[in-house]
């Protein structure tokens, strides 16, 4: 081992150093090379695509890739640039290799786990399935997307718990905010009620919600009667239908209900209830008295 002192210091340091410094250097100036070239590669990539994707569903698509490559590359760069000032430094890089191969047989029934995790992600990514920002459900847990890794995918529920899902779990993915959502909507009235009278009220609001200037703008297909969906115990369901521009189902829905219960009550159009009439030996309306 040869003596440690100032001359040798300062040898190692022009020899080795200088090299440590070059790899430092050239990781930072890749990493920022990255940061800065990616997106604009991705966002010309993705609108030369063929999918038939709104503006705002484009941009979703840009930002989840962008992440996803952004995360791949920065652990490339990484691990890339230890290796090589492990080499600097005197560390046989092949040996460790070498165990990390060893370490990777011996935890492979454990790994396949991850593996399958992985090329789950993949699969979801490439076939875009859902994109950051989306809302979704999958493995039976309902919230929005706010990250997708090839390993798992993140998402926040209305209770604002997030959950971390590993992509090999997602047998089916339900995505609610694809392209366009959907106002799916049943109103009751009372079986007194001119159904006629009904529809044409409710039609009337769809309407006068889709040329509100603050509404306007989120609603593709004004919400309308579809059909009278069903004879009730206590009412008449009535099947409203209406397309909206993606995650504005909910608002557009509440504002909707809020808008028809004002002009039911202006039109007199009874919403019924679950109630039950008791007769104390009357006579029942309709039906002749008894006579003994």
């Amino acid at each position: 081992m040869p003596e440690l002192n100032w001359a040798t210091v300062v040898n190692w340091l022009i020899t080795h150093g200088i090299l440590i410094l070059i790899i430092v250097v050239v990781g930072a100036v890749l990493w920022f090379a990255l940061n800065k070239s990616l997106p604009p590669i991705v966002r010309r990539s993705v609108a030369r695509t063929k999918y038939k994707e709104s503006k705002e569903g484009l941009e979703k698509r840009t930002n989840t890739l962008i992440s996803i490559f952004k995360g791949m590359g920065r652990v490339l760069i990484i691990i890339v640039a230890i290796m090589m000032i492990l080499d600097e430094v005197g560390v046989a890089v092949a040996p460790v290799l070498a165990g990390f191969g060893i370490a990777g047989v011996a935890i492979g029934f454990g790994a396949q786990y991850l593996i399958r995790d992985l090329i789950a992600g993949i699969f979801i990514i490439l076939e875009n399935q859902y994109r950051v920002g989306d809302v979704v459900r999958v493995a039976d847990i309902g919230g929005l997307v706010e990250e997708i890794t090839l390993r798992k995918t993140v998402l926040r529920d209305l209770d604002g718990i997030v959950h971390h899902v590993p992509n090999g779990e997602i047998k089916t993915a339900s995505n609610f905010t694809r392209h366009f959502s959907r106002v799916n909507l049943n109103v009751s009235v009372g079986y007194g009620t001119d159904l006629d009278h009904a529809i044409s009220v409710i039609n009337r609001i769809g309407q006068e919600l889709a040329r509100d200037e603050n509404w306007r703008d989120r609603i593709i297909k004004p919400p309308k009667v579809e059909r009278i969906d069903n004879l009730g115990d206590s009412g008449i369901d009535i099947k409203i239908l209406g397309d909206v521009k993606p995650i504005q189902q909910w608002a557009v829905m509440g504002e909707l209900r809020l808008r028809l219960k004002k002009a039911f009550d202006a039109e007199g159009i009874e919403i019924p209830w679950p109630h039950t009439k008791v007769y104390f030996g009357n006579p029942l309306p309709g039906f002749p008295e008894k006579k003994d």
